[in-house]
């Protein structure tokens, strides 16, 4: 076997394989032999029949096309072993150059490769520093609201109100039945659709509706309505006034928070840091991948965007179906079609997912990141209890024993994708910030005090 091997500017491989002509012939034997043993030939046994009756019976012209299957099933894994390829994707016969030799020519897609460049020098600082009283106040409040009880009330909606509204929009994301808001004083980030919607309901009452317009920002987290100008029906159902709790002791212990104020007050402000921070990482690492991202170079075939774009639309798939929609309808009343919708939008979201794992995965690769057992295994246990309290009874899923070890071998499995992406992201953290130490340096510096520790406990 003869390999002649191109690469291609799309991060493709041509492999150009030539055989001997007595290889061809035998896989033409067991061609012959596996044709006739499907079919019937009078005087014959399935399988047993001679070469030159098969060739009579169904033509050298069948047999060549069964024999070049027989060498593409066969032989393929040889030949990529033989080439040195590291396939990203199946690959394809895109010629038959010649039958005398047989000669072929396949297209291979090859897999992601990716050079981080001098990521080490990359330095951004990590300033998320707290959360100042005012926010911790705020958190009170909505705690206060979660508790509060509500009555009708027949007047205009007023500012501390909870409002009962359909919204309609010719945009599917914008439509829901039944939905049930609150006025605040300030908008917030997490107001649904936007900061700020409730405020445009004030002054109206039970029964009356309203066209709010807004153009929603060209970076809006919701793909769909990005730099979108959309109107919205909002028809108001019922309209409720709040009577707040008191904070007191019997609030705090009804909450469940603790049996003091203070104690109800640590444990929000532990929570309100928490999202703060949350929310900072999110965007911290986002611009962080982003710089490494400059001063990388990543090369990857088509199809790799075309599969990760697979996995984008079935996310998409499934949010839709909790709303009661398919893809297709929706491609509908997006006007759109699923062509146009993967390359305008599936695309670009699979081609950032795509490169942020490549550069995760080649920082755990090149900084010998391990997985931690411990880590490990809070992560299970987390996303155990989390289904459990959705409801998930493990007892009585589908396929008895075999699919409890299904669910827990994947949940195992993204719990172990989550555990190294964040060890990958505190990596690139301590390399931005200056503070960077490689994992064995770390291992090293831990072990004595490890054994210091143990001696102390003696």
């Amino acid at each position: 076997m003869n390999i002649e091997k191109q690469l291609q500017e799309d991060h493709s491989v041509k492999l150009i394989v030539e055989y001997d002509q007595e290889k061809m012939d035998q896989y033409k034997k067991r061609a012959a032999t596996k044709l006739s043993s499907r079919s019937k030939i009078p005087g014959f046994r399935p399988g047993k029949a001679p070469y030159d009756v098969v060739v009579r019976t169904f033509g050298d012209g069948a047999i060549t096309e069964q024999a070049i299957d027989l060498i593409i099933d066969l032989e393929y894994s040889n030949i990529l072993k033989e080439a040195d390829v590291n396939p990203g994707g199946p690959g394809s016969l895109e010629a038959v150059d010649s039958l005398t030799p047989p000669k072929f020519t396949f297209r291979v897609p090859l897999a992601p490769e990716i050079d981080l460049g001098d990521y080490k020098s990359i330095r951004m600082d990590y300033e998320w520093k707290g959360v100042d009283e005012k926010a911790i106040e705020a958190a009170m409040e909505d705690l206060r609201q979660m508790y509060a009880s509500t009555e009708n009330v027949d007047r205009a909606i007023e500012e501390g109100d909870y409002v009962l509204i359909d919204v309609k929009s010719e945009t599917t994301e914008l439509n829901r039945t039944g939905f049930a808001t609150f006025v605040r004083k300030e908008g917030r980030d997490t107001e649904w659709p936007y900061n700020g919607f409730a405020k445009e309901l004030v002054g109206l009452k039970a029964g009356d509706v309203k066209t709010i317009k807004h153009k929603f920002p060209k970076d809006w987290e919701v793909t769909e309505l990005q730099d979108k100008k959309v109107e919205i029906e909002a028809t108001v159902k019922t309209v409720r006034g709040v009577i707040l709790p008191d904070i007191d002791e019997a609030f705090a212990k009804q909450v469940g928070a603790g049996d003091t104020v203070e104690a109800l007050k640590e444990a929000v402000k532990k929570d309100v840091e928490t999202r703060s921070q949350n929310e900072y990482d999110d965007k911290y690492f986002v611009d962080l991948i982003e710089k490494i991202k400059e001063g990388a170079t990543i090369k990857y075939n088509d199809h790799t965007i075309e599969h990760e774009g697979e996995h984008v639309l079935s996310d998409l798939a499934n949010r839709l179906s909790q709303q009661g929609m398919d893809l297709g309808t929706y491609f509908k009343v997006r006007e759109t079609t699923r062509e146009k919708f993967i390359e305008e939008e599936v695309n670009p979201v699979a081609k950032k997912r795509l490169e942020r794992g490549l550069i995760l995965d080649e920082i755990v690769r090149k900084e010998n990141i391990q997985l931690d057992n411990e880590m490990l295994d809070a992560e299970y246990n987390n996303a155990v209890n989390n289904l459990a309290m959705q409801g998930v009874d493990f007892g009585k899923l589908k396929g008895g024993r075999k699919g409890q070890k299904q669910l827990s071998e994947a949940i195992a499995m993204d719990a172990a994708n989550r555990v190294m992406t964040r060890k990958a992201l505190d990596m690139i953290k301590s390399i931005a910030t200056g503070n960077y130490k490689p994992v064995e340096a770390a291992k090293e510096e831990s072990a004595p005090a490890e054994a210091g520790e143990e001696k102390a406990a003696e």
